[in-house]
């Protein structure tokens, strides 16, 4: 249950994130918000994959609020597509200008690297790394540090065909994986036991991610106004 105090602080922290590029929505970040808020004071959130700080700042300020923690996995790899060092140094910028550096701990270090040798526990996890299938199977065994029924929020679950295969491959048959609801592509699990019930909506979702799947073709192939037909009036990928 939200209260008038947590609207405010989450328009606070929403006007902050929603100047740094990227591509987490505003209904989204409630998702994220809402979970993180509702964690004890002094938690301890993992956000892989950080960009420019989009999501860390929402994760940042509750972190602020609440006495925890943020710690940001993102290796800032040089290259065209993740922008390397330059990256990096605005998501430095970013989380100074929010308010946010001293709540959030940096680990410059790819996620696969950094979970074996990992001896800290968590209490959310928000995964939004590398999309392959690969990866994001290794991501989700950083399950291992939450406790019972904590989430674990998927950005581009059901946008992505690395994710979104990881996702039938490593949480469909899961029996520590529940899947709860998605906020568009972001999906949101918790670490608890599944029904049949949860895994039917699993397969369920089939239908909008193969949606997705098309719409990402046509823009590839500049048809952009056959993607508008299914309701996509974006030159973005849908997230």
């Amino acid at each position: 249950m939200t209260t008038t105090a947590d609207d405010e602080l989450f328009a606070n922290a929403w006007a902050l994130a929603d100047r740094i590029p990227g591509w987490l929505t505003r209904a989204q970040a409630r998702l994220l918000y809402d979970e993180a808020r509702a964690l004890a004071p002094g938690a301890t959130m993992l956000e892989i994959g950080s960009h420019q700080g989009r999501s860390t700042v929402v994760l940042g300020q509750v972190a602020n609020a609440t006495g925890g923690t943020v710690i940001a996995i993102d290796p800032f790899v040089d290259g065209r597509l993740f922008g390397g060092a330059p990256t990096k140094a605005k998501f430095l910028s970013h989380l100074a200008e929010a308010g946010v550096q001293r709540s959030v701990r940096h680990v410059e270090d790819y996620s696969t690297q950094a979970r074996p040798g990992w001896t800290e526990g968590l209490d959310l996890l928000y995964i939004d790394g590398k999309h392959d299938f690969w990866t994001f199977s290794d991501d989700l065994r950083w399950r291992a540090f939450l406790p019972p029924d904590a989430a674990i929020l998927v950005h581009d679950a059901y946008s992505s065909i690395g994710v979104t295969l990881g996702i039938l491959a490593r949480v469909l048959f899961a029996r520590d994986l529940t899947y709860v609801r998605r906020e568009g592509s972001m999906a949101l699990f918790r670490t608890s036991r599944p029904r049949l019930a949860d895994r039917l909506r699993v397969v369920g979702e089939l239908p909008w991610w193969l949606r997705n799947v098309g719409i990402k073709v046509l823009l590839r192939l500049r048809l952009r106004p056959l993607a508008r037909l299914v309701g996509h009036d974006s030159p973005y990928d849908p997230y």
